[in-house]
């Protein structure tokens, strides 16, 4: 498995792969930390994942968790909440049954804009729209389809870059992290 970080370009997408709810809870509260808004974050998962792991009706038992709490139980509910709310909320989330996957965040405008019926290639066609190159997203696909969630974000700043690169792989075990 090659965790190894690649920059080949400013300005584009870094993704990362996380393979349980908690690492893809700390990978999404970090980018929210740093100011990045919902509709900056995409994300990508199976149906079932979001079933498993991601269903409105975690959406109060975790807040009233994070009412109780304080300092890291606050901020998991709250991401709980930022997660459940991306996929329920926001206008760009797109649900894809023919390739049992959920996606939102900017990506999905543009997966929405082609169509589900024009993702001839399944999955990795997705995820090559996405604008990941084709090793990579065959490397996706196999995470998504084994209970993991792809996270992408177009950092503002190379400084953001770098921070959530070494932030994904040390804290929460993220993998195959490309930019």
């Amino acid at each position: 498995m090659n965790n190894q970080a690649t920059s080949t370009k400013e300005n584009r997408m870094l993704t990362g792969m996380f393979r349980d709810k908690d690492s893809t809870e700390g990978a999404y509260r970090s980018l929210r930390d740093r100011g990045y808004a919902d509709d900056e974050i995409n994300v990508m998962m199976s149906n079932e994942t979001r079933d498993k792991h991601f269903k409105a009706g975690d959406t109060e038992l975790e807040g009233n968790k994070a009412l109780e709490g304080t300092g890291a139980g606050a901020a998991i509910g709250g991401t709980l909440g930022a997660i459940i709310g991306g996929i329920a909320a926001i206008g760009t989330n797109v649900l894809l049954p023919g390739l049992g996957l959920v996606v939102w965040g900017p990506i999905a405008a543009a997966l929405a804009g082609a169509g589900a019926g024009g993702l001839t290639g399944g999955l990795v066609g997705a995820l090559i729209g996405w604008g990941i190159p084709e090793d990579r997203a065959k490397e996706y696909e196999t995470g998504i389809r084994e209970g993991g969630t792809v996270l992408g974000v177009t950092p503002r700043t190379d400084e953001d870059a770098s921070y959530f690169e070494n932030d994904w792989k040390t804290n929460y075990r993220g993998e195959h992290i490309y930019r």
